[in-house]
């Protein structure tokens, strides 16, 4: 009798327990008030107009100083052409110049170093 009595009063409880606000209830007291928010204005009326990067640009990976190259790591399939010249910037300022002469390993070259410095992290680009 007395099991018969406690999976009655279970069935008459749990659904009570189960109720989908019981989290709504329970959240943690929050003093200040919420933040206003900024409207942004919407874009529809204006265009918005992507254009990929075609520049080609890599990073200075090793310097040889006596041998004046550089060995040069750029993405995968975007290597630049033996003979063509870049320059390399330290810093977002201009310090010197690359002809690539080859050879290529991977996504790696080798520069000689034409004019100026190189250290590495430097940034070649061609433009």
């Amino acid at each position: 009798m007395r099991c018969w009595l406690f999976i009655v009063l279970l069935g008459v409880l749990a659904p009570g327990c189960a109720h989908k606000e019981f989290g709504a209830l329970h959240q943690p007291f929050n003093p200040l008030p919420p933040a206003p928010t900024n409207a942004v204005p919407s874009l529809s009326n204006q265009q918005v107009v992507l254009t990929p990067e075609t520049g080609l640009s890599g990073k200075v990976v090793k310097v040889n100083t006596g041998g004046r190259f550089v060995v040069l790591n750029f993405r995968l399939g975007h290597l630049p052409a033996v003979d063509q010249r870049l320059n390399v910037y330290h810093e977002g300022l201009k310090v010197g110049e690359v002809k690539i002469s080859g050879p290529q390993l991977e996504d790696n070259v080798v520069g000689d170093l034409v004019s100026g410095s190189a250290q590495v992290g430097d940034e070649v680009r061609d433009q």
